[in-house]
C-alpha cells in the first residue's frame, strides 16, 4: 500500500533530499491524458531513487480570469488526492492562484519553482499546457528555460478516443448528459463520488429500500437519475454492488439541493458516520416523479433489478 499523499504549499514545501519530478497541472477528474503526464513523472522519478510531486492549483484559474462563471470541476480536492495517491503520488503542493501569481512573467516561472524546490530535477506537462502572465509560456519556451537550469522537461501530447482529445471539458459535457460508461472509458477508472453517511430521513427504508445517505457536494453535477455504482470502504474487503439515485426525489420532497442515495444489492455493513467511496458505472435512468409512492417502489424494485443484471454482465 502506497504511503498517504503528503500536501504543500509552494512556499513552505519541506521535501526529502531527493531528485523532484514534478507533474504540473489542474489534473480535474485525473483522466487518461493527466495519466500519462503523472506516469511520465512517476516513471523518470523511480529511476533516480526520487520523490514525484503534483504542483497543482486552488482555485481553479478560471475563477480569476472570469468569475461570473468558472469552471465546475469534475473532484473534490478529497477525491483527486485519493486517485492521485494510488498512482504513486509521493506529495501534493497546491499553489494559490492569485492576481500576483497570475501575474509571473513565464520566463520568471520555472527559476520561481527551482527557489522553492532546491531538489526539482524535471517537469512533466501536456503539451497544450500553457503559463505565465497572459499565458504567453508554451511548451517550446518551457524547454529553452529548462535547459538554462539543467532541468529535465518533458510534454506529453494529448491523448485521443474516437478522434477527439480526451479532456476534462468532454468528460464534463458526457457527466451532464448522462453518458457515464463513456465518461468511464476517458477517465479510465468509474466516475467518483466519496463522502461520510449522514442521517437520512429513513423514506427508502419505509418503502422497504434502505439507503446510505452520502455527505456529498460536488461542483460539476452529473445528470440527475438512477445509476448503477459499486461502494467501498473500510468494513468491507471487495467493493458491494448497488443502485444510487443521485437527484431532488421529486417524488417524496421538495429538495432544494441533490442527494446521492445508495441501496445495497447486498446486506449492508455501513452505517452513520462511515466514509465510502462510491463508483458510478452506468445510468439506468432519468430521475422522474412519479403519481403515487406505491408507482415509486414498483420503480425501484425494477431498477434493483435491472442493476443486478448489469452486474451479472460484468
Amino acid at each position: 500500500m502506497n504511503a498517504p499523499v503528503q500536501f504543500y504549499n509552494l512556499e513552505n514545501a519541506v521535501l526529502p533530499d531527493r531528485p523532484l519530478h514534478l507533474a504540473i497541472g489542474m489534473f480535474d477528474g485525473v483522466h487518461l491524458g493527466h495519466r500519462a503526464v503523472l506516469a511520465s513523472a512517476v516513471d523518470a522519478a523511480r529511476q533516480v531513487e526520487g520523490q514525484v510531486v503534483v504542483l497543482t492549483f486552488w482555485p481553479h484559474p478560471s475563477v480569476f480570469f472570469r468569475a461570473v462563471k468558472p469552471t465546475q470541476l469534475l473532484m473534490t480536492p478529497t477525491a483527486k488526492a485519493l486517485v492521485l495517491g494510488e498512482l504513486g503520488i509521493d506529495a501534493i503542493i497546491t499553489q494559490s492562484f492569485t492576481p500576483e501569481f497570475a501575474g509571473l512573467n513565464a520566463e520568471e516561472f520555472l527559476p520561481y519553482l527551482r527557489r522553492c524546490l532546491p531538489q526539482l530535477a524535471g517537469v512533466h506537462v501536456g503539451d497544450n499546457w500553457r503559463f505565465g502572465r497572459g499565458r504567453q509560456g508554451d511548451a517550446a519556451l518551457l524547454q529553452a528555460e529548462g535547459r538554462k537550469l539543467g532541468l529535465q522537461v518533458v510534454t506529453l501530447p494529448r491523448l485521443e478516443q474516437a478522434g477527439l482529445p480526451i479532456s476534462s471539458t468532454r468528460i464534463r459535457e458526457m457527466l451532464t448528459a448522462g453518458e457515464m460508461a463513456a465518461a468511464n472509458v476517458l477517465l479510465g477508472r468509474p466516475y467518483l463520488a466519496e463522502g461520510r453517511v449522514q442521517p437520512g430521513k429513513a423514506l427508502g427504508r419505509t418503502l422497504g429500500f434502505p439507503t446510505l445517505n452520502l455527505a456529498w457536494a460536488p461542483d460539476l453535477k452529473p445528470l440527475f437519475g438512477v445509476y448503477v455504482v459499486q461502494v467501498t470502504g473500510d468494513k468491507s474487503p471487495r467493493p458491494l454492488r448497488a443502485v444510487a439515485n443521485y437527484g431532488l426525489r421529486p417524488t417524496v420532497e421538495q429538495a432544494t439541493a441533490p442527494r446521492l442515495e445508495v441501496h445495497l444489492l447486498e446486506e449492508c455493513p455501513y452505517e452513520t458516520g462511515d466514509a465510502l467511496r462510491v463508483e458510478w458505472l452506468h445510468f439506468l435512468r432519468p430521475e422522474k416523479k412519479f403519481s403515487s409512492v406505491e408507482e415509486l417502489r414498483a420503480q425501484i424494485e425494477r431498477d434493483r433489478s435491472a442493476a443486478a443484471a448489469d452486474f451479472s454482465l460484468r
